[in-house]
């Protein structure tokens, strides 16, 4: 394919245009007002407990306030949270921290998103039409994340990842038979059917927006106890990027390889998290930090590798059992 490369003028519109995200990430964290939990373990107690009432909507937050209280001396206990993260209690937490961000890249988002004006190309738009595709892509990325603002803590988290991957599956999967069915080795599709393939990769980078796209990172960050959550998310992370650097690196190769299948590749994989989802996460809508062990002791997998009994093998820096009520002197 025929590379052109940007005028000065066009490579410095960009570098200009990439700098409003920036700026926007920079007031927002100025904005960003401290958690109670972060407040509670640098020691600011007072200013944690008004930050947790504030939120409550109510000074009535004294079992709460000790609960974190209680985490907090508990996770400063712990020295070595990426061996504390590998013991049993902890075990559903590093599955998911593992498995939730290798599954997000899995869907195939980056690879749309990153060669959207390739694939567009190939299929008959001009150079000019492909870029605008692309910017429409991205555009209703950032569009649909409100859509999971709005309402996932109204019909919870399990909703949206198992709704979001059925119509990121059948998107999937009507771009792959258009493709097979009507694009040859040696034809351009149609206007209309182009036209109708950018409509339904946008309806499936909309439904990974409201499900996969924010939630990848949201359940990650609230499954971990105070004393783990360092080590997990940059679990996490160090997953995500691998996944994103690996699939970057391989999907035009794929892409080559399997032409149209490329999208049921992806969809054989959306369909995986999606059955993991149903059967092997719980739903953490409305549960606090320090009540989330409980969650996996009723869950009727988890249940199953989760100690009853928090000491059985959690163990601290002297080989003291360790468990959410109970600290380290």
């Amino acid at each position: 394919m025929e590379h052109k490369s940007l005028s000065h003028g066009d490579g410095d519109f960009l570098w200009g245009l990439a700098a409003g995200p920036a700026v926007l990430m920079t007031v927002g964290g100025i904005a960003l007002s401290e958690t109670p939990n972060s407040l509670i373990e640098r020691g600011m107690r007072e200013k944690g407990r008004k930050v947790l009432e504030k939120i409550r909507g109510t000074k009535n937050v004294d079992a709460e306030f000790e609960d974190m209280v209680d985490a907090s001396e508990l996770a400063n206990s712990i020295k070595h949270p990426f061996r504390n993260i590998l013991v049993k209690r902890n075990r559903p937490q590093l599955v998911m921290a593992i498995l939730l961000p290798a599954f997000q890249i899995l869907t195939g988002i980056n690879s749309i998103l990153f060669y959207a004006p390739v694939l567009f190309e190939s299929m008959g738009f001009g150079r000019n039409a492909s870029l605008f595709s692309s910017a429409v892509t991205g555009a209703v990325l950032c569009s649909s994340t409100f859509i999971a603002i709005a309402t996932v803590d109204r019909v919870g988290r399990r909703f949206l990842l198992i709704s979001g991957g059925i119509q990121m599956i059948t998107c999937q999967v009507i771009v792959s038979i258009i493709l097979g069915v009507k694009f040859g080795d040696n034809q351009k599709l149609s206007k209309g059917f182009s036209v109708l393939v950018v409509v339904v990769i946008c309806l499936f980078v909309v439904a990974f927006g409201w499900s996969w796209g924010g939630l990848g990172w949201t359940i990650p960050s609230e499954i971990f106890p105070l004393e783990t959550r360092s080590a997990g998310q940059s679990i996490t992370v160090a997953v995500n990027l691998l996944f994103t650097f690996v699939i970057a690196q391989v999907f035009l190769s794929l892409l080559c390889a399997f032409k149209f299948g490329i999208f049921l590749f992806f969809a054989s994989w959306i369909l995986v998290m999606t059955v993991f989802v149903y059967f092997f996460l719980p739903e953490t809508k409305g549960v606090p930090i320090e009540e989330m062990i409980f969650l996996w002791r009723k869950h009727w997998f988890w249940k199953k590798i989760v100690p009853g009994n928090p000491n059985d093998d959690t163990l601290n820096e002297e080989g003291k059992g360790v468990g959410p009520n109970s600290v380290s002197s």
